[in-house]
């Protein structure tokens, strides 16, 4: 199941993500992936495991496992490389071990102080708060980004964590569109405004923690996990799935993109088998109201500043 992308594009609406991957664990993590049925890959150069997913890609093509033009390959632009887009862009690609990337994203809508391209350590100022790079504009980014595509190494751009105020503006300097915007929505977090505006302009839009970032985000931010909600449990006992096929299936329905993480064999089945059944409208409509407008992902935590505020 794919969603037709602006730039006429296919792309699967599950996926895997590879953050928080250990390096030791992503060749068997990708080969399982492959086999149970993924062909959609979600890959950031700050997620500092770029090497290995191309090891394992290359071997997985090598040895027959897939072909390369089954899959769909996103990885990102990280902040410190706003003024670097081509070189940045070639790096990934080199440690892919790619011709080209079926979708290359604006990782955060802020340029960072340039600390070599490819190195993405959080780029903080004496006073431990980020570095913003107040030269270079989002405009001259996406322009960049534009010519990606016109070289070939890129099929899809598009933005990742991105309002409606910064979507807008990107649609009216745009000369390719962006045909994604990744962002953080789940049932505590569902953004139905940016994802109503997205869509009503052509913009697919990406669940990156489509699951509430679990007990991972937890652990990290202290947040609060959708999955332990008697609503969505409730509706999980209903449908004799789990709460979290219910909430992936929920996404699917919303014509979002969902792409979850996990390490475990037995989890990334489990998420994957999620079209075998359809959410009735009245379950639709009860997910609605559990909204908690609580974001789960707070990179404050590691750049001294909140971009969100």
């Amino acid at each position: 199941m794919a969603i037709t992308l602006n730039s006429g594009f296919k792309m699967p609406v599950i996926g895997l993500g590879v953050w928080r991957m250990e390096d030791k664990d992503i060749k068997d993590l990708l080969f399982n992936a492959i086999k149970i049925g993924y062909r959609h890959f979600d890959c950031a150069a700050d997620y500092k495991n770029e090497a290995e997913v191309g090891e394992a890609l290359a071997e997985a093509f090598q040895t027959g496992l897939v072909k390369r033009e089954d899959l769909f390959i996103t990885t990102k632009l990280w902040s410190s490389d706003h003024g670097h887009v081509v070189e940045a862009c070639k790096d990934s690609l080199k440690k892919l071990r790619l011709d080209y990337l079926d979708l290359y994203l604006v990782h955060f809508p802020v340029a960072t102080r340039h600390t070599g391209v490819g190195a993405t350590a959080s780029a903080l100022g004496e006073d431990g708060v980020l570095d913003i790079d107040t030269t270079i504009s989002l405009e001259t980014t996406w322009h960049a980004m534009e010519d990606l595509v016109s070289m070939g190494l890129v099929r899809s751009i598009g933005i990742s964590n991105y309002d409606i105020f910064l979507t807008r503006d990107c649609l009216a300097y745009a000369k390719v569109k962006p045909a994604v915007n990744q962002i953080e929505t789940h049932p505590y977090f569902q953004r139905d405004s940016l994802v109503k505006f997205c869509q009503k302009h052509n913009i697919c839009v990406t669940a990156h923690t489509p699951l509430g970032g679990a007990v991972a985000n937890t652990e990290w931010f202290g947040s609060v996990s959708c999955l332990d909600d008697p609503v969505l449990k409730g509706l999980a006992e209903k449908y004799k799935k789990s709460v979290a096929q219910v909430v992936l299936r929920w996404g699917i329905q919303r014509n979002t993109v969902v792409i979850p993480k996990s390490s475990k064999l037995e989890r990334l089945e489990e998420n994957f088998h999620v079209f075998d059944f359809e959410l009735a409208k009245e379950d639709m409509d009860l997910i609605k109201t559990v909204d908690r407008y609580c974001r789960t992902n707070q990179p404050a935590k590691f750049w001294g500043i909140d971009l969100y505020a």
